[in-house]
């Protein structure tokens, strides 16, 4: 027996359809009544430090983030995320020294 399809997190309407899956393989879900997609009790999976420690060693190699994110078990989407995180934090100071003319 199939279990009772959930209400819509955004309106609260139990005028719910089965929506195909997603990339994991869960159901997911549409609202008939405002077309909000959603999955019943998703879960984020969160980064452990120890691996924003390897993605930090990983991004001063000459590595693309593709192999960055396979090795670390990463989304590309997240680290993307991260690495410009990241690159905001760097402090940016441009030292340029003057130059003799025909030198």
């Amino acid at each position: 027996m199939s279990s009772p399809l959930p209400t819509c997190p955004a309106c609260h309407s139990s005028n719910v359809v089965k929506n195909g899956s997603i990339h994991n393989g869960k159901q997911n879900h549409k609202c008939k009544d405002c077309g909000r997609q959603f999955v019943q009790d998703p879960q984020n999976k969160i980064i452990d430090e120890a691996t924003k420690h390897l993605i930090d060693k990983l991004l001063l190699e000459k590595i693309p983030l593709a192999g960055i994110a396979r090795v670390a078990g990463v989304s590309e989407v997240w680290l993307q995320q991260y690495v410009n995180v990241k690159y905001q934090q760097v402090e940016r100071q441009v030292r340029v020294s003057p130059q003799k003319k025909g030198a």
